[in-house]
């Protein structure tokens, strides 16, 4: 696979992390509540806003059958499919209004297809990438539509076996896609952090060898820092100006304080995880003088036995290393000491013999 990259900004190890605000229905059938959210959105740091392209007629059958019913369990449970997603959905007409703020705002808007009319649309629209959601993983005709416009593709694997994200990633590369990012996901809402499998994340890279990251739907901030901690190069979050006024995802999204504090943390995270590479941070150059080191800790007369009792390992670090006390304390001072003299090799009596002296032990 070729790099990821959105717009020319690349998106990946070493680059900062993509976090992205999903408005799905957040906006509650409101165009000004809607452009609200995408400003909410820029000023709490995120990278592009999601919107979630479709009818109810695409989505669903207009049926009374149980079928038709979310099924017990969830901030959906019980609602009529076709009423949930005529709620839901994001007006086509909106699109381009919206997508010219964020892009004035400096956010990259685009938004997940679910069918191939709305993914030509989009394309259209010029949207830089397409996101695939978790339920149309196994929508393999509209993997092999997406993956031929030629656009990179992020694509969510809730509920997906090992199987299933294979034959996705595999319709998607067959098709022409050559840039694909894979983000682990737990398609429940809200999704419990016991169920979050976040080291999923590192499986999906190294088994596909991709971009990835995390769709997540569970409440709070935690679990996506989580993800940050552990390799997630894009993070993807519902963002609502408020939960108390309901809508279909408020339970589980983030409002724009809360969206802050999210995208705050991540940038620490990411900055927090360093290089790996063992040895002192800057910062702590002031401190390595205040570790410890030999001292006489009482007055000490020239020719005197140096023992535990005169001699020990205090701070700072003037004196010579502690790995040396044994040494020290079979030896005798070849000057008088004060006490709290730091202890070199030039008051110890026949330091000359053991010439290894002031060098680091090597590792066996």
């Amino acid at each position: 696979m070729s790099g990821f990259a959105i717009e020319g900004r690349p998106v990946g190890p070493g680059r900062p992390v993509y976090i992205i605000a999903d408005l799905s229905g957040n906006h509650l059938g409101d165009y000004d509540r809607a452009k609200q959210l995408v400003n909410a959105a820029a000023e709490a740091g995120a990278d592009a806003v999601k919107l979630q392209t479709y009818t109810p007629e695409s989505m669903t059958i207009n049926a009374e059958d149980d079928r038709f019913r979310v099924a017990d369990g969830g901030a959906w449970s019980g609602r009529k499919l076709f009423d949930l997603y005529s709620e839901a959905h994001t007006p086509w007409e909106w699109h381009a209004g919206l997508k010219s703020l964020a892009e004035g705002r400096g956010l990259h808007l685009f938004s997940t297809p679910f069918d191939t009319q709305a993914a030509d649309f989009l394309q259209e629209l010029h949207v830089p990438v397409i996101k695939i959601a978790s339920f149309e993983l196994v929508d393999i005709p509209l993997l092999e539509h997406i993956g031929a416009m030629g656009l990179p593709v992020i694509l969510s694997t809730g509920m997906g076996t090992q199987e299933e994200i294979d034959e996705a990633v595999a319709t998607l590369i067959g098709s022409g896609c050559s840039a694909i990012a894979l983000l682990k996901c737990t398609s429940a809402y809200p999704a419990p952090a016991s169920e979050m499998n976040l080291r999923a994340i590192q499986t999906l890279e190294e088994r596909y060898q991709v971009v990835t990251g995390l769709s997540d739907h569970s409440p709070g901030v935690e679990t996506a820092i989580a993800a940050v901690a552990l390799g997630a190069q894009i993070v993807e979050k519902h963002l609502t100006l408020s939960r108390s006024e309901g809508g279909p995802d408020a339970e589980y999204s983030l409002e724009p304080d809360e969206f802050a504090m999210l995208c705050r943390a991540i940038r620490n995270a990411e900055q927090a995880l360093g290089t790996g590479k063992l040895g002192p941070a800057p910062s702590e150059d002031v401190q390595i003088g205040l570790r410890r080191s030999l001292f006489a800790t009482r007055d000490i007369e020239a020719g005197e036995l140096f023992t535990t009792e005169n001699v020990r390992c205090v701070r700072p670090g003037d004196g010579l290393h502690p790995r040396y006390l044994e040494t020290v304390v079979k030896s005798r001072a070849a000057v008088s000491l004060t006490k709290g003299t730091p202890l070199s090799w030039d008051v110890v009596l026949d330091s000359a013999e053991n010439e290894s002296r002031g060098e680091v032990p090597e590792l066996t």
